[in-house]
């Protein structure tokens, strides 16, 4: 495992000594969700200038204090049960989770990722987003979730894949963010790094080079710029490790029990109080 040198900070440096839950993988997905004890629902969230809602799987903690939101930011395979899993664990941990469906409204019927005939289609159509509107779309969910009774008030994003280079944007988007998590995703264009004002986590698989190789010169840039980005690379995982943790050999496996409790550290680093 490679370690960036800013992970050596108190919260990433002390992890418990037992080992903690972590998402399921894709294929035991919708029995985590079957048999989950806590409150998930879908909710419809208005978006400005659009007669669409956007659609939203929310989970709610069970605890007596008020939560910090976690936007969970889904794969180029749209809004997953795999997806919604993922919510549910950040709700297990203490999180209340959001996880938007990006395609809410663009299918067949006005539908979402549901709503299509195949993966192919969802990844398709997933590409001709547009960057302005993704963060119109995440700014609307924040805006939703963090005046939700429950919520803290504070605010943090994680994302997979086409979502986790989604959540290093939206991190330079939005100046009220605390924290970002970014698995195998890459950074924006180094003109736009300077924006972020969020701390940025990291989480990349070893035989990943399309992803990986894009590290290094963006922790130079974000360094220079005097920007937080820690970040771990796994020998041996390759790209999706969180969600095809029977991979590799176990190295995928390795890098998820590895990844997310340092994921849990970070996010409650920096949306505590």
């Amino acid at each position: 495992m490679k370690l960036h040198p800013l992970l050596a900070t108190a919260a990433l440096a002390t992890l418990p000594s037992a080992v903690l839950a972590q998402p399921p993988d894709a294929e035991r997905a919708k029995a985590r969700l079957d048999s989950s004890p806590r409150h998930g629902e879908f909710v419809d969230i208005r978006l400005p200038a659009s007669p669409t809602p956007l659609k939203a799987w929310v989970v709610y903690p069970e605890r007596k204090e008020r939560a910090a939101v976690v936007i969970v930011i889904h794969e180029i395979y749209g809004l997953s049960d795999w997806v919604r899993a993922v919510a549910d664990q950040l709700a297990q941990e203490g999180f209340l989770a959001v996880a938007p469906d990006l395609l809410s409204g663009k299918g067949p019927g006005g539908g979402g990722t549901e709503s299509f005939a195949s993966r192919d289609q969802v990844v398709q159509h997933i590409r001709e987003l547009q960057p302005d509107q993704v963060q119109a779309m995440l700014d609307a969910v924040r805006e939703y979730a963090v005046a939700l009774p429950a919520a803290s008030g504070k605010s943090a994003t994680i994302g997979f894949c086409w979502g986790g280079s989604t959540s290093f944007a939206y991190a330079a988007a939005q100046p009220n963010l605390q924290a970002a998590v970014v698995y195998y995703g890459t950074a924006p264009e180094p003109d736009r790094l300077a924006a972020i004002k969020a701390p940025v986590a990291g989480f990349y698989g070893g035989d990943d080079a399309r992803v990986t190789a894009t590290v290094e010169p963006t922790a130079a840039e974000m360094k220079q710029l005097g920007k937080t980005y820690q970040y771990e690379i796994y020998p041996g995982a390759g790209h999706g490790f969180l969600r095809d943790q029977s991979g590799r050999d176990g190295a995928n496996l390795k890098a998820a029990q590895q990844a997310w409790p340092r994921t849990l550290a970070f996010l409650r680093e920096h949306t505590r109080g």
